[in-house]
């Protein structure tokens, strides 16, 4: 049942540079559901169990008997119809043998038209009568266990059993011989029974076996912007524990509307250390820090990290004149000349994450561009290195972060016009990162990228868990209308 908040639904090496690794069996987005989180599906499902039952009509129910005195009667239920169901107590519980749901103490209300029909040697004609009836079953017990699976890097959810048990039937008749009460209930409530255990057997079948096309269909990458998507393949075998269910994705970001590569599964029974386990959370996502050095590659390869600044806060700087203390044979070589300042990466930033934080080494070219009339003249260009530490939160169903600047260094790669006195050069650098390379980054940060959750829930009240090379979210959830097809299904 797991698969409903999942798939609902991501995620160990670091990448170093920007060649991008070939991912196989490894998984680099886990998903832990908890007991807390099975009980809310279980929820879920069980109100779409006890939606799709009422109004369930049985098939019609004939049969003759003979009576002492009375002699050969004819009767027949019609028109059976399930119209109330209670269900006093249900419970989940995962396991080898997959998970397991009973719901206890079931009653439900039946309506039905009843008829009779008998002749006996004392009357000589054939003597009918017809009414309405209520009917009460209770002490009811529902059981079913699914089997989950990965199958060609899709959940595939498959009955492993189902059936119900009724306990107790009491039939109230409107109308007709009240003296025939006690026939009625004789002749009819094991055949009552039994539709009403085959009906809700095969509706449970049904809804898992829609279940199981939703499942299916579920795509195999997650958009995140028109340029990338997050690779949701699921990846080895379902983890079951006796108090959850784990899912491993490999979690990496590949370029969008590629056609997405299934790995090879690995049967080998896996682990992964999802921190919020033990917590009250109904839901834990387990990501490598290699999920967002694959973001970081990507970018980098599709030549999206470089700019061409030619407006800052401070427009004086990008004019020789304001060199003119910092650098003054720029200034006497072109005076009075506009500038830009050219920023390339000149390799992928490297995400590292700890216990104590989650930063990332920035290495980037700084290039002094002066214009010309219509000619654009380098003149000298700064290496640099920037450390920097990061903010990370949820926001909806997205993780997102900010980041601020810890230190930088910085080198003179070459120039045309002498060397430069980086001691001087250094306070305008910083500015510049401060005012122009940090701004940009969290605003692209502030956007997030989506976390691997099934469209129609939400994530509330959610905890970042920082660890060596990994982020962990906790967070229990909610569910709404807003996705159609799984809300059909819900509802």
């Amino acid at each position: 049942m797991a698969p409903f908040v999942i798939l609902l639904l991501l995620f160990s090496s670091l990448i170093h540079g920007h060649a991008q690794i070939e991912p196989k069996n490894e998984a680099f987005i886990s998903l832990l559901v908890t007991q807390n989180g099975l009980d809310f599906v279980k929820g879920l499902l069980v109100k779409k169990a006890i939606s799709s039952i009422i109004s369930l009509r049985l098939r019609d129910i004939e049969k003759g008997a003979n009576f002492p005195v009375v002699g050969n009667v004819y009767m027949s239920l019609s028109n059976i119809t399930i119209y109330e169901i209670d269900v006093a107590s249900s419970i989940v519980k995962p396991g080898e043998a997959g998970v397991s749901i009973v719901a206890s103490g079931v009653t439900c209300n039946l309506s039905m038209n009843w008829y009779y029909s008998y002749s006996t040697w004392l009357v000589p004609v054939r003597i009918s009568d017809r009414g309405r009836a209520e009917v009460q079953v209770e002490g009811m017990q529902v059981g079913l266990t699914l089997g989950l699976e990965n199958q060609e890097g899709s959940l595939k959810l498959k009955l492993e059993d189902c059936g119900s048990y009724v306990k107790d039937i009491s039939i109230k008749l409107d109308g007709g011989a009240s003296w025939l009460y006690q026939g009625i209930v004789d002749a009819f409530e094991e055949e009552i029974g039994s539709a009403v255990e085959n009906a809700i057997t095969k509706k449970l079948k049904e809804g898992i076996s829609q279940l199981d096309l939703y499942l299916g269909s579920l795509p195999k990458e997650v958009p995140v912007d028109d340029h990338a998507s997050l690779n949701v393949t699921f990846v080895n075998n379902v983890l079951l524990s006796n108090s959850s269910i784990g899912f491993e994705t490999n979690g990496l970001f590949i370029e969008r509307n590629n056609s997405v590569h299934i790995p090879k599964l690995c049967h080998k029974k896996s682990e992964f250390p999802v921190s919020c386990a033990y917590s009250s959370k109904m839901l834990g996502i387990n990501m490598d820090e290699a999920v967002f050095n694959s973001a970081s590659g990507l970018y980098y390869d599709a030549k999206f990290m470089h700019w061409i600044v030619d407006k800052i806060p401070d427009q004086s700087l990008l004019n020789t004149a304001g060199w003119r203390f910092i650098v003054p044979q720029l200034y006497r070589k072109y005076p009075n000349h506009d500038m830009n300042l050219n920023i390339s990466l000149s390799s992928p930033p490297v995400v590292e994450i700890s216990k104590q934080k989650a930063g990332a080494n920035v290495f980037a070219d700084l290039t002094i561009d002066v214009l010309e009339e219509h000619e654009v003249i380098p003149v000298a260009c700064i290496s640099l290195v920037i450390r920097a530490s990061g903010l990370v939160k949820v926001n909806g169903n997205n993780l997102i972060g900010a980041v601020k600047l810890d230190d930088f260094s910085m080198s003179l790669k070459w120039s045309t016009i002498g060397n430069l006195r980086m001691y001087l050069v250094q306070p305008v650098v910083w500015t510049l990162i401060e005012t122009v390379f940090l701004p940009y980054a969290n605003l692209h940060l502030s956007k997030g990228f989506p976390l691997p959750i099934i469209h129609g829930f939400t994530l509330q009240e959610a905890e970042i868990i920082l660890s060596d090379s990994r982020i962990t979210v906790c967070s229990d959830v909610s569910f709404s209308d807003s996705n159609k097809l799984l809300f059909k299904f819900i509802h």
